[in-house]
Protein backbone atom coordinates (compact mmCIF):
# COMPACT_ATOMS: atom_id res chain seq x y z
CA UNK A 1 0.00 0.00 0.00
CA UNK A 2 2.75 2.45 1.12
CA UNK A 3 4.17 3.78 -2.00
CA UNK A 4 5.99 6.87 -0.72
CA UNK A 5 4.97 10.63 -0.46
CA UNK A 6 4.91 12.60 -3.40
CA UNK A 7 7.99 15.51 -3.06
CA UNK A 8 6.61 17.99 -5.08
CA UNK A 9 6.21 21.56 -3.15
CA UNK A 10 2.28 21.98 -4.99
CA UNK A 11 -0.14 19.83 -3.25
CA UNK A 12 -0.91 17.33 -6.38
CA UNK A 13 -4.37 16.94 -6.86
CA UNK A 14 -6.42 13.47 -5.76
CA UNK A 15 -3.41 12.68 -3.02
CA UNK A 16 -5.57 11.07 0.19
CA UNK A 17 -3.07 10.14 2.95
CA UNK A 18 -4.11 7.88 5.76
CA UNK A 19 -1.65 7.86 8.99
CA UNK A 20 -2.05 5.12 11.85
CA UNK A 21 0.92 6.53 14.18
CA UNK A 22 -0.62 3.48 16.80
CA UNK A 23 -1.02 0.96 14.17
CA UNK A 24 0.86 -1.59 16.05
CA UNK A 25 -1.03 -1.41 18.96
CA UNK A 26 -4.49 -0.47 17.83
CA UNK A 27 -4.52 -1.92 14.15
CA UNK A 28 -6.57 -0.62 12.10
CA UNK A 29 -8.26 -4.16 10.58
CA UNK A 30 -10.43 -3.66 7.33
CA UNK A 31 -11.48 0.04 8.29
CA UNK A 32 -8.39 0.49 5.93
CA UNK A 33 -9.51 -1.63 3.21
CA UNK A 34 -12.94 0.43 3.59
CA UNK A 35 -11.11 3.77 3.59
CA UNK A 36 -9.13 2.93 0.80
CA UNK A 37 -12.38 1.68 -0.97
CA UNK A 38 -14.31 4.98 -0.50
CA UNK A 39 -11.42 7.40 -1.75
CA UNK A 40 -10.15 5.32 -4.34
CA UNK A 41 -13.52 4.84 -5.83
CA UNK A 42 -13.89 8.86 -6.84
CA UNK A 43 -10.14 9.12 -7.76
CA UNK A 44 -7.83 9.27 -5.34
CA UNK A 45 -4.51 7.77 -5.07
CA UNK A 46 -3.91 6.76 -1.29
CA UNK A 47 -0.47 7.14 0.82
CA UNK A 48 -0.74 4.29 3.57
CA UNK A 49 1.94 5.24 6.51
CA UNK A 50 1.84 3.20 9.68
CA UNK A 51 3.59 4.00 13.03
CA UNK A 52 7.54 4.21 12.75
CA UNK A 53 6.77 5.38 9.28
CA UNK A 54 5.17 8.46 10.42
CA UNK A 55 8.65 10.06 11.66
CA UNK A 56 8.52 14.22 12.32
CA UNK A 57 10.06 14.74 8.96
CA UNK A 58 7.10 13.22 7.40
CA UNK A 59 4.59 15.98 9.51
CA UNK A 60 6.33 18.61 9.03
CA UNK A 61 7.36 18.23 5.11
CA UNK A 62 5.22 16.20 3.88
CA UNK A 63 1.77 16.80 5.38
CA UNK A 64 1.04 19.49 2.58
CA UNK A 65 1.42 17.24 -0.62
CA UNK A 66 -2.05 15.87 0.25
CA UNK A 67 -5.86 17.18 -0.23
CA UNK A 68 -7.53 14.31 2.02
CA UNK A 69 -5.24 13.34 5.41
CA UNK A 70 -6.88 11.31 7.80
CA UNK A 71 -4.78 10.60 10.89
CA UNK A 72 -5.11 8.12 12.98
CA UNK A 73 -3.85 8.57 16.62
CA UNK A 74 -4.30 9.15 19.94
CA UNK A 75 -2.66 11.44 23.34
CA UNK A 76 -0.17 10.65 26.12
CA UNK A 77 -0.05 13.01 29.09
CA UNK A 78 3.59 13.81 30.89
CA UNK A 79 4.43 16.09 33.42
CA UNK A 80 0.96 17.98 32.74
CA UNK A 81 1.39 18.33 29.15
CA UNK A 82 -0.87 16.54 26.47
CA UNK A 83 1.21 15.33 23.59
CA UNK A 84 -0.02 13.17 20.20
CA UNK A 85 1.75 10.19 19.16
CA UNK A 86 3.29 10.52 16.03
CA UNK A 87 4.70 7.34 15.50
CA UNK A 88 8.54 7.45 15.45
CA UNK A 89 10.28 5.85 17.88
CA UNK A 90 13.25 6.48 20.15
CA UNK A 91 16.33 5.40 19.17
CA UNK A 92 16.63 7.33 15.71
CA UNK A 93 18.28 9.96 16.34
CA UNK A 94 15.17 11.96 16.51
CA UNK A 95 16.56 13.94 20.27
CA UNK A 96 19.49 15.26 18.11
CA UNK A 97 17.46 16.63 15.11
CA UNK A 98 15.51 18.46 17.23
CA UNK A 99 17.43 19.34 20.20
CA UNK A 100 15.32 22.68 20.68
CA UNK A 101 12.03 21.38 20.40
CA UNK A 102 12.99 18.29 22.92
CA UNK A 103 14.48 20.67 25.39
CA UNK A 104 11.49 23.10 25.67
CA UNK A 105 8.58 20.05 26.21
CA UNK A 106 7.58 20.73 22.16
CA UNK A 107 8.49 17.27 21.60
CA UNK A 108 8.12 13.98 24.07
CA UNK A 109 9.51 10.65 23.92
CA UNK A 110 9.38 9.43 27.22
CA UNK A 111 6.59 6.49 26.27
CA UNK A 112 9.05 5.17 23.32
CA UNK A 113 7.06 6.81 20.82
CA UNK A 114 7.25 10.38 19.75
CA UNK A 115 5.00 12.80 20.53
CA UNK A 116 3.65 16.19 19.62
CA UNK A 117 2.14 18.73 22.08
CA UNK A 118 0.09 21.66 21.18
CA UNK A 119 2.58 23.95 21.11
CA UNK A 120 4.77 22.00 18.46
CA UNK A 121 1.76 22.52 16.02
CA UNK A 122 1.58 25.99 16.33
CA UNK A 123 5.55 26.66 16.22
CA UNK A 124 5.62 24.77 13.34
CA UNK A 125 2.43 25.21 11.03
CA UNK A 126 2.19 28.17 10.56
CA UNK A 127 -0.82 30.40 8.50
CA UNK A 128 -0.71 28.83 5.07
CA UNK A 129 1.65 25.82 5.27
CA UNK A 130 -1.31 23.44 4.64
CA UNK A 131 -3.52 25.13 1.95
CA UNK A 132 -3.32 22.05 -0.55
CA UNK A 133 -5.21 20.03 2.21
CA UNK A 134 -9.00 20.28 2.20
CA UNK A 135 -9.71 17.62 4.71
CA UNK A 136 -8.33 16.35 7.49
CA UNK A 137 -9.40 14.28 9.79
CA UNK A 138 -8.25 13.93 13.31
CA UNK A 139 -9.16 10.40 14.68
CA UNK A 140 -7.63 11.07 18.28
CA UNK A 141 -8.52 12.09 21.80
CA UNK A 142 -8.81 16.02 22.03
CA UNK A 143 -8.23 16.69 18.60
CA UNK A 144 -10.24 19.87 19.19
CA UNK A 145 -7.34 20.93 21.14
CA UNK A 146 -5.45 21.06 17.87
CA UNK A 147 -7.45 21.34 15.28
CA UNK A 148 -8.02 25.28 15.35
CA UNK A 149 -4.12 25.38 14.78
CA UNK A 150 -4.62 23.65 11.14
CA UNK A 151 -7.51 25.76 10.65
CA UNK A 152 -4.71 28.38 10.81
CA UNK A 153 -2.08 26.64 8.91
CA UNK A 154 -4.84 26.54 5.80
CA UNK A 155 -6.82 23.25 5.60
CA UNK A 156 -9.86 24.15 4.62
CA UNK A 157 -12.18 21.59 6.87
CA UNK A 158 -10.87 19.55 10.33
CA UNK A 159 -13.55 16.87 11.31
CA UNK A 160 -12.20 16.30 14.99
CA UNK A 161 -13.00 14.37 18.17
CA UNK A 162 -13.72 16.05 20.87
CA UNK A 163 -12.77 14.49 24.45
CA UNK A 164 -11.63 11.32 25.17
CA UNK A 165 -11.50 8.45 22.56
CA UNK A 166 -10.25 4.61 22.25
CA UNK A 167 -8.84 2.87 19.24
CA UNK A 168 -9.68 -0.15 20.52
CA UNK A 169 -12.90 -1.99 19.39
CA UNK A 170 -12.95 -0.37 15.73
CA UNK A 171 -15.91 1.90 17.13
CA UNK A 172 -13.75 4.98 15.94
CA UNK A 173 -12.22 3.90 13.15
CA UNK A 174 -15.91 3.21 11.67
CA UNK A 175 -17.30 6.22 12.18
CA UNK A 176 -14.50 7.58 10.43
CA UNK A 177 -15.43 5.53 7.25
CA UNK A 178 -18.99 6.44 7.73
CA UNK A 179 -17.83 10.26 7.41
CA UNK A 180 -15.35 9.42 4.22
CA UNK A 181 -18.61 7.45 2.83
CA UNK A 182 -20.59 10.34 2.79
CA UNK A 183 -18.18 12.74 1.64
CA UNK A 184 -16.99 10.46 -1.43
CA UNK A 185 -20.65 10.02 -2.28
CA UNK A 186 -21.46 13.81 -2.54
CA UNK A 187 -22.56 15.21 0.70
CA UNK A 188 -20.40 17.97 1.97
CA UNK A 189 -18.76 18.07 5.31
CA UNK A 190 -21.66 19.60 7.23
CA UNK A 191 -24.10 16.90 6.37
CA UNK A 192 -21.58 14.12 6.49
CA UNK A 193 -20.44 14.47 10.03
CA UNK A 194 -23.76 15.51 11.11
CA UNK A 195 -25.73 11.83 9.43
CA UNK A 196 -22.95 10.24 11.12
CA UNK A 197 -23.14 11.22 14.54
CA UNK A 198 -26.94 12.04 14.78
CA UNK A 199 -28.40 8.79 14.95
CA UNK A 200 -26.35 7.93 18.23
CA UNK A 201 -26.81 11.60 19.49
CA UNK A 202 -30.67 11.44 18.98
CA UNK A 203 -30.48 7.47 20.78
CA UNK A 204 -32.19 5.68 18.33
CA UNK A 205 -32.36 2.29 18.43
CA UNK A 206 -29.18 0.61 18.17
CA UNK A 207 -28.59 -2.53 16.24
CA UNK A 208 -28.23 -4.60 18.92
CA UNK A 209 -30.80 -4.64 21.89
CA UNK A 210 -27.35 -5.33 24.40
CA UNK A 211 -26.09 -1.71 23.38
CA UNK A 212 -26.29 1.72 24.85
CA UNK A 213 -26.69 4.83 23.32
CA UNK A 214 -24.03 6.58 22.16
CA UNK A 215 -23.07 10.50 21.68
CA UNK A 216 -19.83 10.25 19.07
CA UNK A 217 -17.34 12.72 19.64
CA UNK A 218 -16.64 13.87 16.02
CA UNK A 219 -17.60 17.78 14.62
CA UNK A 220 -15.95 20.09 12.53
CA UNK A 221 -14.45 23.59 11.83
CA UNK A 222 -13.80 25.55 9.03
CA UNK A 223 -15.40 25.07 5.50
CA UNK A 224 -18.97 23.34 5.85
CA UNK A 225 -19.80 23.12 1.91
CA UNK A 226 -16.84 20.92 0.83
CA UNK A 227 -17.43 17.58 -0.51
CA UNK A 228 -14.91 15.03 -1.94
CA UNK A 229 -16.78 14.67 -5.07
CA UNK A 230 -17.02 18.39 -6.50
CA UNK A 231 -15.06 18.31 -9.89
CA UNK A 232 -13.53 15.20 -10.07
CA UNK A 233 -11.82 14.15 -12.87
CA UNK A 234 -10.69 10.99 -14.39
CA UNK A 235 -7.37 12.41 -12.73
CA UNK A 236 -8.92 12.58 -9.61
CA UNK A 237 -8.68 16.42 -9.14
CA UNK A 238 -11.17 18.15 -6.82
CA UNK A 239 -12.33 21.86 -7.31
CA UNK A 240 -12.39 22.79 -3.69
Amino acid sequence: MYTGPPRSSEAPQGQALLISSLNATNPMGYYEKDLVYYLERVGYNITYVADGEVTVDFLLHDLGNYSVVIWRTNTFNWIHTTYWSIGERTGDGIEQEYPADFAAGYLNDHTGVVGASETFFTTHFQPNTLTGVKVLILEASDGNSIAPFFLTAGVTSVIFCNGEISLAFGLIDDLTVSIICRLTQGMDVYYAVYNTVSPYNQYQQPEDNLDTGYPPPYWFIGNATLTLTSGISSAGAISQ
